[in-house]
């Protein structure tokens, strides 16, 4: 960040603050009428502000993008003037804009206007349902595609699409549904669009699925990625208005930011979408991005190239280069047995990040194995402290008390997500109910200190809504409704909450301005459509937001609150 900006901000922050002060020892109305009204202020609700010292408070008031004040209705409506805009929060619950610590939202963004979205259907005839109806919206041999964020637990059929179903439900139409990274059903137009007959047609990796009498299914099992890939790009129009729709689809479930760490065929030509809508205002949400591998063998080489005009904190408060990862190195992505010249080209490139300043996370998924990982940071960490860079480690579904430890004394963060309201029940299966009681361990990994920020590692494994995912924190339920996590690992309803503000706001090297509500703190804020903390631990997925705040803009309004949105 530039000094100049710094310093201005700091004068900024301790003028909000010494009015909050003046507040608390009875000038705040002679000082107001003097000196400074508000440009918003929010009345009358139950305002969580994620702050220890003020927890809970009436009102809220707002100047310049920043948190000016609060406290009781009385004592904000003293900052009241001819121009203010006034919002009653009719005693609706209030909290901090929420942040997804890992969230591929950049590159969701790019295709999501053109795809079928299954996020939220209880039932697999409802899925096909969406299908039907986005076939009667499009011309024939025109593509329908399913990208993912489902799993057949959430289904009351229990079960995936049929090839028969998805044909039944648009006859006229290539059909693609992708069920996480193992699986897609396409339809027989498909194959022929894409120029698929037999097995040598198919990526290298995968296989067509068969029953159980050998006959061919219609499903394509491993190699996803590289089969997704084949599929026609949406146009740059496309992707804008993707770009768009996806972020005040974000808005609309409560998150004002996320840490994107990048992903598969990610090349730089991919971002111009978002840098567009950067360069015109027109961001609703604070993207922290990171860049993904993409060469193997030459990550460093790519790396270096790429940054050499992108710094570690280049860009705005909406939009911000934030480093390297998630796969820093591809022989350290996935390998549970990485040899030592794999860990020393991961050591060359994640020692040249911490001396250029820059955030890294790295995926990592087998708690066993992480060992490797930590070996490498430990040994770098004896030449150049991690701690201020705050680097993180994604996913962890099952790592324990000793791996949080490890990462606590480094200053490494965990980036933990909702995979096991996914995934959850295929593994009960392979290592049964004493394994899944303690995945993952959150209330241990909040003992030992370790950074923690939460997160949905949407959209192509996981649906990008907090509150599903707030949901199966605090009853550690599948999708389907089997119970998993025991109790012991269960936080409650303000850790959880605290994962999603504060704890990601540290990984986005943003712990001073947001994830907490207070003077001088920027003013994201979501009005909820239910009380988080009231209403039944089911429930809690059903929640959105009525009204959000990205530095008291208004980049999303319903009911009440609809006249307030310009868009």
């Amino acid at each position: 960040m530039h000094k100049k900006h710094q310093d201005h901000q700091r004068v900024g922050t301790w003028l909000c603050r010494a009015l909050a002060l003046f507040m608390a020892i009875g000038f705040t109305t002679a000082w107001a009428h003097v000196a400074i009204q508000a440009d918003t202020v929010l009345i009358h609700g139950h305002i969580t502000t994620m702050d220890p010292a003020n927890p809970q408070v009436q009102a809220l008031a707002l100047r310049d993008g920043r948190v000016l004040a609060m406290g009781s209705d009385a004592s904000v409506k003293a900052l009241q003037g001819k121009t203010t805009r006034v919002i009653d929060l009719q005693g609706r619950r209030v909290i901090p804009g929420l942040i997804d610590s890992h969230l591929h939202g950049i590159r969701a963004a790019l295709s999501f206007s053109k795809e079928v979205h299954w996020f939220g259907s209880h039932s697999l005839a409802e899925a096909l349902g969406k299908l039907s109806a986005a076939a009667k919206k499009v011309q024939p041999g025109e593509w329908l595609v399913v990208a993912g964020g489902w799993t057949p637990e959430m289904f009351t059929e229990k079960r995936r699409p049929t090839q028969a179903e998805l044909v039944a439900a648009a006859p006229n139409n290539p059909v693609y549904v992708q069920w996480m990274y193992d699986w897609a059903m396409l339809t027989p137009l498909a194959y022929d669009k894409l120029g698929i007959q037999q097995l040598s047609d198919l990526p290298k990796g995968s296989q067509f699925e068969l029953d159980g009498s050998g006959q061919k299914t219609g499903a394509v099992q491993g190699g996803i990625v590289a089969l997704f890939d084949r599929l026609p790009k949406p146009e740059y129009a496309d992707k804008l208005e993707g770009s768009v729709r996806f972020f005040t689809e974000l808005n609309r479930v409560g998150l004002t930011g996320f840490m994107d760490p990048g992903g598969f065929n990610m090349s730089p030509e991919e971002y111009a979408p978002v840098f567009e809508l950067w360069r015109k205002g027109q961001l609703s949400v604070r993207i922290n991005f990171s860049y993904f591998a993409q060469q193997k063998g030459h990550e460093l080489e790519e790396f270096k190239g790429l940054t050499q005009l992108l710094p570690q904190g280049f860009g705005g408060d909406r939009l911000l280069f934030n480093g390297i990862g998630e796969r820093v190195t591809f022989n350290m992505y996935n390998n549970d047995h990485p040899t030592t010249d794999d860990q020393e080209a991961f050591y060359k490139a994640a020692k040249w990040a911490a001396e250029k300043g820059m955030t890294l996370t790295q995926h990592w998924q087998n708690g066993q194995s992480v060992h490797f990982l930590l070996e490498v940071l430990e040994r770098l960490n004896q030449e150049i402290p991690l701690a201020p860079l705050h680097w993180s480690i994604a996913h962890l579904n099952d790592a324990k008390a000793d791996t949080f430890e490890r990462m606590q004394k480094l200053g490494v963060a965990w980036a933990m997500q909702d995979a096991m309201y996914y995934d959850g029940e295929r593994l009960l299966k392979e290592r049964g109910p004493g394994a899944l009681s303690e995945m993952p361990m959150m209330v241990t990994a909040l003992k030992t200190g370790v950074h923690i920020g939460a997160g949905t590692d949407a959209h192509r494994v996981a649906n990008y809504n907090p509150f599903v995912a707030l949901q199966w924190m605090l009853d550690g339920k599948s999708a389907g409704g089997v119970s998993l996590r025991s109790p012991a690992e269960t936080p409650t309803r303000q850790q959880a909450l605290s994962l999603y503000t504060q704890g990601s706001a540290w990984l986005a090297h943003a712990q001073n301005e947001r994830g907490q509500l207070a003077a001088g703190r920027l003013a994201d804020i979501v009005v909820l459509s239910e009380d988080y903390f009231q209403v039944d631990v089911p429930e809690i997925g059903r929640i959105h937001s009525l009204l959000t705040l990205l530095g008291n803009q208004v980049v999303y309004a319903e009911s009440d609150y609809a006249d307030l949105w310009k868009h």
